[in-house]
């Protein structure tokens, strides 16, 4: 019978950790899922060990291996595969709270329409701190408010209706940049759709010192292009917060002066914003560049 939703666990040198998701698969109290495990060029033990949890067929895995790209190339290749209603990403360092499959697939049937992209619950550390704050509960929201609140601080975890993840995907890929945060799907599904939000636990998150959200000027100088290009999309969303724009727009100009690019004030959705404060642009770019090469290289 086919599965209800996808938890996808895109993953580079994390064989040692994996271990944590997949024991909270096993606890899960709603068997109706399946988990799609996206090797982005491991060169560790990862394979062996997901091919010894498949061989136990305690759940349903499948392994797919590809090339290192980045995570944003794994979400790609995931997004390509996904042939369930539901999709949610959980990172290779994290894991799932024992019901929060059937507390997604309970809150999902209820409340699901044609234009709600899906659900946003809560991430916890594994001490049972709530990060950031919680959520207006059983009210639809639209990520960029997220975003640019004070009053929503810390990450968000994502259900996302796999119809939809389709029609936004593939992310862009820019050679040789590694760092393009897939959050860019979601802001483009902001457009058109809001989302549920639950103030329940979805995710038990351990961040790891080469994670995704470290070092992140390192990450700005590393792929300028991602990070243009998601602001760029920002940008163009109705209703974007003027502060909250503000500052994505400076972001915009510094990016675009990293990469090089040509013709990014004539591109950009807010022509005469970007011209007005293309030199606070400039500064930061300038702050970046001299302490961005000060920090290790993020894989």
């Amino acid at each position: 019978m086919k599965k209800k939703i996808t938890v996808f666990t895109p993953t580079y040198n994390r064989g040692e950790l994996l271990h944590r998701c997949y024991e909270s698969l096993l606890r899960q109290t709603n068997g109706d899922f399946k988990w799609l495990i996206i090797d982005d060029g491991s060169v560790d033990k990862t394979k062996e060990i997901v091919q010894r949890w498949i061989q136990e067929n305690k759940i349903d895995i499948h392994y797919i291996y590809k090339n290192n790209g980045g995570l944003h190339t794994g979400y790609n290749t995931a997004i390509a595969h996904l042939d369930t209603e539901l999709a949610v990403c959980i990172d290779s360092d994290d894991w799932l709270p024992d019901n929060a499959i059937e507390v997604i697939l309970n809150i999902w049937n209820e409340k699901k329409a044609n234009d709600i992209a899906g659900l946003i619950g809560l991430d916890y550390t594994s001490g049972g701190k709530l990060i950031g704050d919680f959520l207006p509960d059983g009210e639809l929201i639209n990520p960029i408010n997220l975003l640019a609140s004070k009053n929503n601080r810390g990450d968000k975890k994502y259900v996302v209706r796999t119809d939809l993840y389709k029609k936004v995907a593939p992310m862009p890929v820019y050679e040789g940049e590694k760092n393009f945060n897939p959050h860019y799907m979601i802001l483009k599904l902001s457009a058109k759709y809001k989302f549920m939000s639950v103030n329940k636990p979805f995710c038990i998150v351990d961040y790891q010192e080469d994670g995704m959200s470290a070092n992140i000027f390192k990450q700005y100088l590393d792929s300028p292009r991602s990070f243009a290009e998601l602001r760029r999309v920002i940008m163009s969303l109705p209703d974007v917060p003027f502060k909250y724009l503000c500052k994505t727009t400076v972001h915009y100009v510094s990016s675009n002066i990293h990469a090089g690019t040509k013709g990014y004030i004539r591109k950009s959705p807010r022509k005469l914003m970007t011209i007005l404060l293309w030199p606070m642009g400039w500064s930061l770019s300038k702050y970046i560049r001299k302490n961005g090469n000060k920090i290790v290289e993020v894989k």
